[in-house]
C-alpha cells in the first residue's frame, strides 16, 4: 500500500511564504514512486501554489470545505470550487470541531461532497483527554469514522483516508504528551476492525491510516513501524523546512 506524509500548515504562512517555502520543498524532495506528500496551506495559497506545484513530488490539499457545491453562503469554500486545485480535503479536523462546531452531519456531507468532486477526502478522528482517561475511545472513534463514513459506498470508500488524530496528543493542546506505538496500534486494530465490519475485509485492508499527533522527525520513524498505520499527519514540524524533510526522508526508509 502506498503510504503518505500529509503536512497540515493551519493559519500560518502568507501567499508569498507560501510560495517560498514550497520552492525550497520541491528543490530537497525527489520523487517517490510508494510515498505520496502533500501539504496543506490555508485557502488564499491554494490557487497560486497549484500553479507552482510539481505534482511529481507535492500534492495539494485544502484544510477545509463547504459541503454545499455553490450558494450563499457567504465566506465559504466549496468542494466544487476547490476541484482541479487540490487532490486532497482534510476532513474533521479535531479543531474544526471544536473550534469552528462542525457537526457530524457538517462533515459526512463533507466527504460526501468531496468524492463527487473527485476530491480524496482525509476523515480525522480522535478522541479528547477526558474521553481517552475513561475508556470511551473506541465509542467516540467508532461513532466519528462510521458518522463520516455513512455517505460513502462501498465503490467509493476505497477513494478515503482515514487520519487518527488523539485530540490530547497535539501538541497544540495544553495537556499534551505523545501517545505510545502500544496505544495508537490498538487504536489504529480497532479502525480498520471497524471498516471490515461495514466494508469487508478485502476494501478495508486496502483503506491507508495515517497517524497524527505531535508528529517529528525523533517520533516518526516510530509511528511507521506501528501495524496498521500507512503514514503521518504532520502539524507543527511541517513548517520546518528541514524537519519535514526529516520526516520524508524516515518514511521513505521504513517503506524500503
Amino acid at each position: 500500500m502506498k503510504s503518505y506524509i500529509v503536512g497540515n500548515w493551519k493559519m500560518n504562512f502568507s501567499v508569498g511564504e507560501s510560495s517560498v517555502y514550497l520552492h525550497k520543498l520541491s528543490q530537497k524532495l525527489r520523487a517517490s514512486r510508494g510515498l505520496t506528500v502533500v501539504v496543506s496551506p490555508s485557502f488564499v495559497a491554494l490557487q497560486p501554489l497549484s500553479l507552482q506545484i510539481d505534482r511529481k513530488k507535492l500534492r495539494l490539499a485544502a484544510q477545509a470545505g463547504n459541503p454545499h457545491d455553490f450558494g450563499a453562503y457567504t465566506g465559504a469554500v466549496s468542494y466544487t470550487q476547490l476541484r482541479g486545485i487540490v487532490d486532497y480535503g482534510i476532513i474533521g479536523h479535531s479543531e474544526r470541531r471544536q473550534l469552528f462546531h462542525e457537526s457530524d452531519k457538517d462533515i459526512r456531507a463533507s466527504v460526501a461532497a468531496a468524492l463527487r468532486n473527485q476530491i480524496t477526502p482525509i476523515l480525522c478522528v480522535g478522541e479528547t483527554e477526558t474521553e481517552h482517561t475513561f475508556g470511551e475511545t473506541e465509542d467516540v472513534i467508532r461513532d466519528q469514522l462510521l458518522g463520516g463514513l455513512s455517505e460513502v459506498s462501498t465503490e467509493d470508500i476505497s477513494k478515503v483516508i482515514i487520519a487518527y488524530e488523539p485530540i490530547w496528543a497535539i501538541s497544540t493542546t495544553t495537556d499534551a504528551h505523545l501517545a505510545s506505538p502500544d496505544e495508537i496500534g490498538d487504536v489504529a486494530g480497532f479502525i480498520r476492525r471497524t471498516l471490515k465490519d461495514t466494508y469487508g475485509a478485502a476494501t478495508a485492508k486496502e483503506i491507508p491510516l495515517l497517524y497524527g499527533g505531535s508528529v517529528n522527525p525523533s517520533n516518526a520513524g516510530g509511528y511507521l513501524t506501528i501495524p496498521e498505520i500507512n503514514g503521518l499527519l504532520v502539524g507543527g514540524a511541517s513548517l520546518i523546512a528541514d524537519q519535514f524533510i526529516d520526516i520524508i526522508e524516515i518514511a521513505k526508509k521504513v517503506q524500503d
